[in-house]
């Protein structure tokens, strides 16, 4: 099957301000990432960031580049970042197959021409999240388990925020031009996954949920840090993030996310902290 898109304009903090509940959710939600057989992407006109999903179900799906990229295959000025949240799955590029469990990344550099993803068990399928970005040097293909990664223990249960922390494509960890993407577990009875909020302008961010069960939901805060708004995100579903909205958010059950960014530099730590009683 084809790969689909969908696209994305950039949106500015005074024209959110006047958006109800629905457009809201058309602008910044992305909900049907994971599809069954499908590659799913949304293009979306901050730092020209794509996200989106591949779900083999039997034979294997071929990421085909799509019309705003204006290239005769996808990866020709991109990177790529994929991360498995499904079953055990294989993605095959240029060739080599590089067999990806639950939880494992691959980056993808600029420059692969044939990129496929197929799962090891049509009912238990894969479930690629895939990230990519503009790319201005090519590096090697890398696979990267959870052993790999650099881990950071951040918050503490008597804020509802002790979460894990794993950075997989980031720079310390593999070669990437701009796209960063990592993961993060909250333990058990905390719920907030970044607080105190902040911004970072120099960065937009995705934020992909997962691990929500089923009648439980994420409540995600977004919006400049003195106007804020808030989405219900359910599971596996995305959030686009500008770089002048905060991004939190809060589940009414244990949940795990995915971050993604790409901009103006690698530096994990440039952002801007707002304190909780700067929240409006």
């Amino acid at each position: 099957m084809p790969t689909s898109y969908e696209s994305r304009y950039a949106a500015s903090p005074d024209a959110v301000k006047a958006y109800d509940t629905q457009r809201l959710r058309d602008e910044f939600l992305i909900p049907d990432l994971m599809t069954e057989g499908e590659i799913r992407l949304t293009y979306t006109h901050y730092d020209r960031f794509v996200a989106g999903g591949a779900v083999p179900t039997g034979s294997a799906l071929t990421l085909e580049a799509i019309d705003p990229l204006k290239a005769d295959f996808f990866l020709e000025r991109r990177e790529l970042g994929v991360i498995n949240v499904g079953g055990a799955g294989t993605v095959t590029v240029d060739g080599e197959a590089y067999a990806i469990g639950h939880k494992e990344a691959l980056y993808v550099g600029r420059g692969a021409r044939d990129v496929s993803f197929a799962s090891d068990a049509a009912d238990r399928p894969a479930r690629f999240y895939l990230n990519s970005a503009p790319a201005h040097a090519a590096y090697p293909t890398k696979k990267v388990t959870a052993d790999d990664a650099e881990v950071v223990e951040a918050g503490a249960a008597e804020t509802s925020n002790k979460r894990t922390i794993r950075k997989l494509l980031v720079s310390s960890v593999v070669d990437v031009c701009q796209l960063q993407m990592g993961m993060t577990e909250l333990a058990s009875g905390s719920v907030w996954n970044t607080m105190p909020a902040h911004t970072h302008d120099r960065r937009m961010e995705v934020y992909f949920y997962f691990d929500v069960a089923e009648g439980q939901a994420v409540c995600h805060f977004m919006g400049p840090p003195d106007e804020t708004r808030h989405l219900w995100v359910h599971d596996q579903q995305a959030v686009i993030s500008p770089p002048w909205s905060v991004h939190a958010g809060a589940g009414t059950g244990s949940y795990t996310f995915i971050w993604g960014m790409a901009g103006e530099n690698l530096d994990y730590g440039d952002m801007d902290v707002v304190d909780v009683a700067d929240l409006r």
